[in-house]
């Protein structure tokens, strides 16, 4: 498999959370790691349960999808998931190469399908023109008393003023956002918002929660965000 790497100028769009669902680990790592040189942010599954709670996870905008899982087929399981979920854009990566299989991976709800072996290059180029597509992103807000997330524009705002946020603390944000009323335990809170390799230290996920609170405070915003001793951490309305 030939693994050059594109120009920076290339780099579209930065930061943009991918996940691979793929059991090959060193394929696995191959991809993410030549898709994180180019600004992409890429966490790996080697299951299609580990998939479906990296999603639930929330704060995933790509997917690349193998088809042969240990726990499943790939097929199989896009399709329960569109009907459960919106589902982010999806690009299906196998090396089942006939012309019914990539029909039928299209029709079961792949938006673009990839055979192996690739070049990373053509990966890349993929994924950046599924995140071009109108409606990749949908604009969704959301609110928990005065504080308002857009998805979209990924921006926060406290009585529609404008706060500032780091990428962790966005991406923290809208994960206790779109779960606003629940307990979203730390280890769930890990897994979002750091890969497999990340240097996470023993204290990461409190310094991050630390840091959002303090700038939810300083907004006006304070009495939102709760600790559960123990267990994680909950965003919600004060009760008055």
């Amino acid at each position: 498999m030939p693994w050059s790497t594109p120009a920076p100028s290339f780099c579209y769009p930065a930061n943009m959370r991918v996940l691979i669902i793929e059991d090959n680990a060193r394929l696995a790592r191959l991809s993410a790691d030549g898709l994180n040189r180019l600004g992409f942010a890429c966490d790996c599954a080697a299951t299609l349960a580990d998939a479906a709670d990296a999603l639930d996870a929330g704060a995933i905008e790509l997917v690349v999808l193998d088809l042969g899982l240990p726990d499943g087929d790939g097929l199989e399981w896009l399709r329960a998931e569109r009907g459960r979920r919106v589902m982010p854009p999806v690009l299906i990566v196998t090396a089942r190469d006939g012309l019914e299989d990539r029909v039928a991976g299209l029709d079961a709800g792949g938006d673009d399908y990839l055979v192996k072996p690739f070049a990373l290059d053509e990966l890349a180029a993929r994924l950046r023109a599924l995140a071009r597509r109108p409606g990749a992103r949908s604009p969704v807000v959301m609110a928990v008393g005065p504080l308002r997330f857009d998805s979209s524009s990924r921006g926060v705002t406290v009585a529609n003023r404008p706060i500032e946020t780091t990428r962790r603390e966005t991406d923290l944000l809208e994960l206790l956002m779109r779960r606003a009323g629940t307990v979203v335990r730390k280890g769930v809170i890990e897994d979002a918002l750091y890969s497999f390799d990340d240097a996470a230290s023993s204290n990461a996920v409190e310094a991050v929660v630390s840091r959002l609170r303090r700038r939810l405070e300083a907004a006006g915003a304070a009495d939102l965000l709760h600790t559960v001793r123990g267990v994680g951490y909950i965003l919600r309305e004060p009760v008055v």
